[in-house]
């Protein structure tokens, strides 16, 4: 069943408290102090004014400091929302994720890379939790995304987690895509996690393009951005406006 999964906290609560010290009462008492410094203040030996200017500058700049991190903390709060709610949209939709591990069942797994120039000597290695090696050699390729299935039945492998890497014979290793279906989103204490079929849980930034049927496609494939950079930028064009 898909699910969205909440472990660590209850992120619909985006009231903050305002700042802890209340600025208006810090200025009133502020300039208490000061007067009363002044009134008890040697006649034969006044204090400098500019000491009294420098003394008012600190404490404005104490506030002012005091705001931004209350705003500061807002903000990531909002963001992380917006993160959580882009994530939970996710749950039964197909999305890819760069991994470097898989968890597979009897199912097929699509997997691919990108090349970056020829290649005639890739092969992907798949390691169990025991360290046995399967080796899928792979058709000689031209530049650009490489795509190949993993079947675990044709494979003869259990289902299990397995390791997983491309790499060709001078031992250069690419980085693997795996294309998979949402099962569920876990809100970790790192952010949302979710649960991808034949991979397993991923970090939400480790996406790395979403499918046609997915709710994000149109929305994410004029700017080439995974979602997490998406929402930075959606929230840094809101704070903006």
């Amino acid at each position: 069943m898909s699910t969205v999964n909440n472990d660590t906290r209850n992120t619909g609560n985006t009231g903050q408290q305002g700042p802890k010290t209340n600025g208006a009462e810090m200025q009133n008492t502020f300039i208490q102090l000061m007067v009363a410094q002044i009134k008890n203040q040697d006649p034969t030996k006044p204090v400098d004014s500019s000491e009294f200017l420098s003394q008012f500058a600190t404490m404005s700049q104490v506030q002012s400091l005091e705001k931004m991190s209350f705003l500061t903390e807002n903000n990531m709060v909002l963001l992380e929302n917006l993160q959580y709610l882009s994530a939970s949209t996710l749950v039964g939709q197909t999305v890819k994720v760069s991994t470097d591990q898989l968890d597979l069942s009897d199912k097929k797994v699509q997997a691919e890379v990108e090349l970056q120039h020829s290649a005639s000597d890739l092969v992907a290695v798949l390691t169990d939790a025991n360290g046995v090696k399967t080796e899928i050699p792979l058709p000689p390729s031209e530049p650009g995304r490489v795509g190949f299935d993993i079947d675990p039945q044709a494979l003869g492998l259990k289902p299990g987690k397995y390791a997983i890497e491309v790499k060709s014979a001078s031992g250069e290793s690419l980085k693997v895509e795996v294309k998979g279906k949402v099962n569920s989103v876990r809100l970790g204490s790192d952010g949302p996690v979710l649960s991808i079929e034949g991979v397993g849980e991923v970090p939400f930034y480790k996406i790395t393009e979403f499918s046609e049927d997915s709710v994000f496609a149109g929305v994410m494939a004029p700017t080439g951005l995974n979602p997490f950079q998406r929402s930075l930028s959606q929230f840094a064009q809101g704070q903006r406006s």
